[in-house]
């Protein structure tokens, strides 16, 4: 089963070290020209600061990449990239703007900076789990709604709309090598006076 990670919007985090002002901005890509364009965006919009330092993984071809931009080598765009990597989250591009303070912060205070505003940025875009579900409906009395919630949490799934009537229906995407587990919980849930219906399979990012 093929399953991988991305970020779930595009963010911005802000850090202030030493009076120098550290923008950790990240963004959902898919190819090497849409992350060199966002790139190229957060330097036009930010043209007056000192350093753009960034990084960027793909999951077609594997390509990873990052830039220093004039920070000292290996203190901004590995460092940056290893937070990426550690989360396992591709199709990503980051970008961290510096605003200089006029203090120096050394090479361990760079390499913690870089890293903290980029993990705060991917923090705020959120990270969603690419992958194929199974749609799911269950039709429970309204005593049993919380219980059913918690059964498709438990199972490593997502919750969808609820439909309110004389019953309720939970809809849920269900990792597909769990469906056969939550089925037989909610069987055994309900001493089998409910049962979860199947919709049929989709492939789609979802929050995690």
């Amino acid at each position: 089963m093929t399953e991988y990670y991305i970020p779930t919007a595009e963010s911005e985090a802000e850090l202030v070290e030493k009076r120098s002002r550290f923008l950790g901005q990240v963004f959902p890509v898919e190819s090497e020209a849409a992350a060199r364009a966002c790139i190229e965006a957060v330097r036009k919009r930010h043209y007056d600061a000192r350093h753009h330092c960034w990084c960027y993984r793909l999951r077609e071809g594997g390509a990873e990449r990052y830039s220093d931009d004039g920070e000292p080598q290996g203190t901004a765009g590995q460092p940056m990239l290893n937070v990426f990597q550690r989360e396992e989250v591709t199709n990503v591009c980051c970008v961290v703007t510096r605003y200089f303070g006029g203090i120096l912060l050394g090479a361990g205070g760079l390499v913690r900076a870089y890293t903290q505003a980029a993990k705060l940025a991917l923090d705020a875009a959120g990270i969603s789990v690419v992958r194929r579900w199974v749609e799911a409906a269950v039709p429970c009395p309204y005593a049993l709604f919380e219980r059913v919630k918690q059964e498709v949490e438990g199972c490593g799934g997502a919750l969808g709309e609820t439909e309110y009537a004389a019953e309720v229906t939970v809809h849920a995407l269900l990792p597909e090598g769990r469906v056969e587990e939550f089925r037989r919980r909610i069987t055994e849930l309900t001493s089998g006076t409910v049962e979860a219906a199947l919709l049929g399979e989709t492939f789609r990012a979802v929050p995690r």
